[in-house]
């Protein structure tokens, strides 16, 4: 009796671990709903998820880095003392892997100086003297209809796209992979599945529209594709809105997700909507996919149908500090502290500022630095719970082995880390840590479990490409 009561308690476990959803559409099996591994944070996201979209225009100087996105750094392309109109081009990209920035208001260029940025680094940033005036150059829409696959990527690397969930790859280099004819998914990350952060879930729910037409108009590049709009459970609305729109779209498909982190992660994604796995060594599309966050595709329709370069994204200001959690749409270039403003400001002095989201974000000390393509979002608490505990020792519970979505062992890999052994964090396949954070979180003696593991992950790659270049 007690074999069977285990063998009917461990299948269902099982089954909850390779749960499949049904296709909303036609009932059709279509993917796993979700990936072993992964934690469960407070989302802290009825703060700003109904509060509607603010349009903020900025009163200040507009810095632009020229470092916006991975790859080469732009190159500008003004001088100090130019007179530039917003959706103006400022930098070209310098590179395959670059891309351009445009201004997003018009006035006068101050100069090109290094100026602090929300990772910590100095940038060549290019410094823009706001006229108020919003003096635009034309844009030149299009009809998706009339523009070849080679018409359409030109357009998306003119409108100086990237990934704008906070990666930040050149999107016209991602759409343009050696084998187009392999891939057979272009997934919308619509999991958003970082805490705190509400801003594709407005767009979701406010450019549904606009979202439909640039994953169409993505679509087009890749024949044998179908869209799949991947949504946590947490947002029926969006899941609900968004099938209706696509009920007659033989191509594109919604998959309600499991509210988890970190569902939204490439391949967590990827592995919860195909059952494909990839690793550190594949692209997604060895895998047959491409993956884009939801901003991208806006931004996608943007270039492309209308011609409008990327001057604007939406962005959360929200936390316990600030007065009116919001969601702004503002111009690319407009400083923190401007946001913040626009948010009502404090309503108590924030212990920790965040950019970014609690789980991937970077810590600031200042707001006088300005927002990029990729800042998706700022968070400002009363309280830091980081630094209200001391770190105790390991105690070997190995909760930080059931939260990794990687199925690695966080604990011995941090000691690699701190001991500097690169072999042995090789051996035990480090590289493969996604550095989302889940170690951390889980772990109950409240160790920086996940830091040091990122900083021997870019020693061990700064490693192999200095052997690499020597050969």
């Amino acid at each position: 009796r007690l074999i069977k009561m285990y063998k009917k308690v461990y299948g269902f476990y099982q089954k909850q671990s390779t749960l499949v959803v049904l296709n909303i559409k036609g009932g059709n099996e279509m993917g796993i709903l979700t990936f072993k591994g992964g934690v469960h944070p407070y989302d802290g996201k009825e703060l700003s998820k109904n509060s509607p979209v603010v349009k903020y225009l900025p009163k200040g100087d507009m810095v632009y880095p020229l470092s916006q996105h991975i790859g080469a750094p732009a190159a500008a392309i003004v001088q100090k003392g130019d007179h530039v109109l917003a959706g103006q081009k400022i930098a070209d990209a310098a590179g395959f892997v670059s891309s351009p920035i445009h201004s997003s208001v018009s006035g006068t260029v101050k100069g090109i100086e290094p100026r602090l940025t929300a990772t910590g680094s100095m940038v060549n940033s290019i410094i823009i003297e706001n006229d108020q005036q919003y003096e635009s150059v034309e844009f030149t829409p299009a009809r998706l209809e009339d523009l070849s696959k080679e018409e359409i990527l030109a357009r998306i690397k003119e409108g100086g796209v990237v990934g704008m969930g906070g990666a930040g790859f050149p999107t016209q280099v991602k759409l343009a992979p050696k084998e187009p004819d392999k891939i057979d998914h272009i997934l919308v990350n619509g999991a958003e599945c970082e805490p705190y952060l509400t801003s594709d879930y407005r767009r979701m729910l406010d450019d549904s529209e606009k979202l439909i037409e640039g994953l169409r108009v993505m679509l087009k590049l890749f024949d044998n594709a179908k869209g799949i709009l991947g949504i946590e459970d947490n947002k029926p609305d969006c899941i609900e809105k968004l099938t209706e729109l696509t009920k007659d779209e033989p191509r594109i498909e919604v998959c309600p997700l499991m509210t988890k982190y970190p569902q939204g992660g490439e391949r967590q994604l990827i592995y919860a909507t195909t059952g494909r796995a990839i690793n550190s060594k594949m692209l997604p599309a060895d895998a047959g996919c491409i993956v884009d966050n939801v901003e991208t595709i806006i931004a996608v329709y943007n270039a492309v149908k209308n011609g409008q370069p990327v001057l604007k994204r939406i962005s959360t200001v929200t936390g316990d500090a600030v007065k009116n959690p919001s969601n702004i749409l503002y111009s690319i270039g407009t400083s923190y502290q401007e946001l913040v403003d626009a948010a009502g400001g404090f309503k108590s002095q924030p212990e920790k500022i965040i950019s970014g989201g609690p789980m991937m974000g970077f810590a600031m000390f200042s707001l006088d630095i300005p927002t990029t393509k990729t800042s998706s979002s700022i968070l400002c608490f009363t309280h830091d719970e980081v630094a209200a505990f001391e770190p105790q020792a390991c105690i070997n519970c190995g909760r930080c082995v059931e939260a990794c979505p990687e199925q690695l062992i966080p604990s011995r890999l941090a000691k690699f880390g701190l001991r500097g052994q690169m072999d042995e964090f090789e051996k035990w396949h480090g590289l493969e840590c996604i550095e989302c954070g889940s170690c951390t979180f889980a772990c109950p003696s409240r160790r920086q479990v996940a830091q040091p593991i990122k900083t021997m992950k870019k020693l061990v790659l700064a490693e192999k490409r200095k052997q690499a270049s020597k050969k």
